[in-house]
């Protein structure tokens, strides 16, 4: 079964076509500057190719990624009847949505009501589902929710101490985010690590220019460090992650700022780019400034590691131990630098990191923990649309 997995944002749209039988993407890519002069990069057969071509919205984009993916020569498919299922990344889905579903006017109205906790995003994911919907109507869609996983966490864990009305009144909670990936590589970890299914006690680090950690047993979700929006948690890319609130009303009397203008820049110009003085948000960029002796950039990772390590410390505390830490994402991945940095916080677990396994695991599975080490240590690469695609398949089937 071919399933195309489409990803859309304000101004683009990612897709990938999985052949569901071999976990294989047959093809994929990325339509940018959508509204603008547009720009398509598609890869398939091992090839890559650029075309600029106008995509005045994201109606025009799908029908263009389909024509692609039907062409004679670039092709991989010959009809469109070949596309059995379409799976749609959606941000946020509330507490309405506690698992993936099956497309309907009536999911769309309840995923619109959700907008206002995901203005920028939720809208942007629609706007590809209508279209989706428009070209391929007797197709069936699925909407998977990066905020699914979450919803397991109890009552304790993701309430906020505020007044109860703003709970009952706007659903102020936290909610947490990169549910896709963190439902992935949990659920790896355990058959990597030959943990057991039903209790097995995994905590993962998603580590990217957006970072959060989860922790989970047997596959659920007990807590995790983003919020009501991905603000909150980590130190980020450009994100503050955890700070005072009464910073915000402090720094808007003096700087003469709305608080519209501080979310900006605690959204976009805080992180480990505000730290370091404007150094980078890349961490690669970071390592090489600390590494060239720069005191700033090596402060600043450090205490990017500290907070890492913290939240890995609390979550091991919440479920009364933990069998396996998984890093993830673009940092978690291939940064084997920083993993030391937060692992010789973790001795007290009778954590024990072998470097050199550490070193070769870059993009790729692995053990890093010595075979002494009390927690398995994991290298574990995300994969957010084969995710999207096995819950599509498991709806649709």
């Amino acid at each position: 079964m071919n399933i195309l997995v489409v990803n859309c944002g304000s101004s683009s749209l990612k897709f990938q076509l999985i052949d569901s039988d071999t976990e294989q993407v047959s093809a994929s890519g990325n339509c940018e500057r959508i509204g603008l002069d547009g720009m398509i990069t598609y890869k398939a057969h091992g090839e890559k190719f650029v075309t600029e071509t106008d995509l005045p919205e994201h109606g025009i984009a799908i029908k263009k990624v389909l024509e692609l993916l039907v062409d004679k020569e670039r092709g991989v498919i010959s009809s469109l009847d070949e596309i059995h299922a379409v799976g749609h990344r959606m941000v946020h889905g509330g507490e309405k949505f506690s698992s993936s579903v099956i497309i309907t006017e009536d999911v769309i109205k309840d995923i619109e009501s959700c907008n206002d906790l995901a203005p920028l995003h939720n809208p942007a994911n629609i706007l590809g589902v209508r279209a989706c919907q428009e070209v391929m109507p007797g197709v069936k869609h699925v909407a998977v929710f990066d905020t699914a996983f979450h919803q397991t966490m109890p009552a304790k864990a993701y309430l906020y101490a505020l007044p109860k009305e703003y709970y009952e009144k706007y659903g102020v909670r936290r909610y947490g985010f990169h549910g896709t990936s963190h439902s992935f590589v949990s659920k790896e970890t355990i058959k990597f690590a030959d943990l057991d299914p039903k209790t097995a006690k995994v905590i993962v680090c998603h580590l990217g220019n957006g970072a959060s950690i989860s922790a989970s047993i047997g596959g659920k979700c007990v807590d995790t460090s983003m919020g009501l929006t991905p603000l909150e948690g980590l130190i980020m890319g450009t994100r503050s992650g955890d700070l005072d609130p009464a910073i915000i009303e402090y720094l808007c009397n003096h700087e003469n700022l709305t608080v519209s203008e501080m979310l900006n820049i605690l959204n976009k110009k805080s992180g480990v780019l505000g730290m370091s003085g404007g150094i980078s948000s890349d961490f690669r960029d970071l390592n090489a400034a600390a590494n060239e002796g720069n005191e700033v950039a090596k402060v600043t990772l450090e205490a990017y590691a500290y907070r890492v390590a913290k939240y890995i410390g609390s979550y091991t505390a919440a479920m009364n131990g933990v069998d396996a830490i998984t890093f993830t994402a673009g940092v978690g991945e291939n940064a084997a630098w920083l993993r030391p940095m937060v692992c010789k916080y973790l001795g007290f677990l009778g954590v024990e990191l072998d470097e050199a396994a550490s070193e070769k695991a870059c993009g790729v599975e692995g053990i890093i923990s010595t075979p002494e080490s009390k927690v398995k240590l994991c290298v574990i690469p995300t994969n957010e649309e084969l995710a999207i695609a096995r819950e599509t398949l498991a709806l649709v089937k």
